[in-house]
């Protein structure tokens, strides 16, 4: 039979709360409740009002975690209710549980932890997000070209909406992989921006690609073929896996150390609210990325900042910003350039390519994710340009560089290479979480 610890409040009258608990008694073993306040019909040091042992804390928070720390339960039962607890209550109250692996369940609702459906043997290292657009990629893929030149052998599995139907090896640190390559798997119906490209040629490590659709509020995904790429993976023979997430989606293998990619102009609600906590929970390291102006004010970041700080104080945080990067020169060209990143960025990443890259940027669009306008965007500036500037994303090849193709014109994909705005050091933070992986994911180790 499961083990339950139940959630109880002074807000019931004991009988009505004993006979509930005699009636969860059938269904699991109940080896303790969890008092999580209200003192209208129980005096709250009764002790013996329950047949049960309880747990007394400050707070709700704290009765949870001793009552989770001390019984080891299955499943956490919610038999409180407003006001003793809100909606927001009981999401903090959730992620406590399932950060202990342990469920969460209420009268109308059920939340379970992602759950690992196998553990390899290679050490891995996680790089998750809070959503899509967050920079969560580019800073994976500035992951592995550190550690990387640093001497680790390293294979990214990246799963994505656009994943291949099998999982599929690329060995980008054999062969370099061009638009030409690219536009041909575009035309075998293949995404051939998602993520495992993007990772192999902008990092030129072994890839794994897979696919996932639908994502939970805790991160689980609904269908992948993420555990059959990881045992590809798993028997590369490399030193490190890095698992990286989609959008807000968590991989479904265990992980050795998890860096946490934050969007600044997300808000404090994705990290305060909801599974925000049980996210920061689970990590070792945040990066904040977004961090500046225009896209949001110091005022705004320091706000980030503290709502981190006030649950996980001891967290690392590395603050970043991004900035286009040509794989290939493009200095004196006339440019037309493409990129996901907000209309408000492009003056900014404009003149960044112009003062450090020696182009002149004709044309920009921020509608790379967008085909109906970045396809308007292209036309517009026709005839104007000598290289077309891509991030490889979203429309990047069957978009951008068949376009580049019909006019004639080269296309010149670009990293996204995080710049340092505060907080811990990039590349530290990266070695640290790295170390600790290894140092996690060694054999014999607990």
């Amino acid at each position: 039979m499961s083990t339950v610890v139940a959630l109880i409040d002074g807000e019931h009258y004991p009988p009505v709360v004993r006979a509930a608990l005699a009636a969860l008694g059938a269904e699991y073993d109940i080896v303790t409740a969890a008092f999580i306040g209200g003192t209208e019909k129980v005096d709250a040091s009764a002790e013996d009002a329950y047949g049960v042992p309880v747990v007394f804390a400050s707070t709700a928070e704290e009765a949870l975690r001793t009552a989770i720390a001390r019984y080891s339960p299955h499943a956490v039962v919610d038999l409180s209710d407003e006001p003793i607890v809100s909606s927001a209550d009981r999401f903090r109250l959730a992620s406590i549980a399932l950060g202990a692996g342990v469920s969460y369940r209420g009268a109308d609702f059920l939340f379970t932890p992602p759950s690992p459906k196998l553990a390899l043997r290679t050490p891995t290292l996680a790089i998750v997000g809070t959503g899509k657009r967050v920079g969560k990629t580019g800073f994976s893929a500035y992951v592995a070209r550190t550690l990387k030149a640093r001497g680790n052998r390293v294979v990214v599995l990246a799963m994505g909406r656009g994943g291949p139907a099998e999982p599929e090896l690329i060995r980008g640190d054999e062969v370099a992989l061009s638009t030409t390559d690219l536009l041909a798997l575009a035309a075998q119906g293949k995404h051939a921006s998602s993520d495992n490209y993007e990772d192999a040629v902008m990092s030129r490590v072994a890839t794994v690609g897979c696919r996932r659709c639908g994502g939970g509020m805790a991160g689980d995904t609904f269908f992948s073929n993420v555990p059959q790429g990881a045992r590809l993976a798993d028997g590369l023979g490399m030193d490190l896996v890095m698992l990286e997430g989609s959008g807000a989606a968590i991989p479904p293998v265990a992980a050795d150390a998890t860096v946490l990619v934050i969007g600044a102009a997300q808000g404090p609600g994705y990290v305060r609210d909801y599974f925000g906590p049980f996210r920061l929970a689970r990590a070792d390291a945040v990066v904040l990325t977004g961090a500046e102006e225009p896209l949001v004010t110091p005022s705004e970041v320091e706000t980030m900042l503290a709502a981190i700080a006030m649950q996980r104080p001891d967290l690392p945080v590395a603050s970043v910003g991004f900035r286009p990067a040509p794989l290939t020169s493009v200095e004196g060209k006339r440019v037309f350039f493409a990129t996901t990143a907000p209309a408000v960025l492009l003056p900014r990443l404009v003149a960044h390519l112009e003062a450090e890259h020696g182009c002149t940027v004709v044309a920009a669009s921020p509608h790379l994710s967008n085909r109906t306008l970045l396809r308007a965007d292209l036309e517009a500036a026709a005839g104007t340009f000598d290289v077309l500037l891509s991030e490889l994303k979203a429309a990047a090849i069957d978009v951008v560089a068949a376009a580049g193709v019909q006019a004639g014109v080269p296309t010149v994909l670009c990293d996204n290479v995080p710049v340092a705005l505060g907080g811990t050091p990039i590349d530290d933070l990266i070695v640290m979480t790295a170390d600790l992986a290894l140092r996690r994911g060694a054999p014999g180790s607990d």
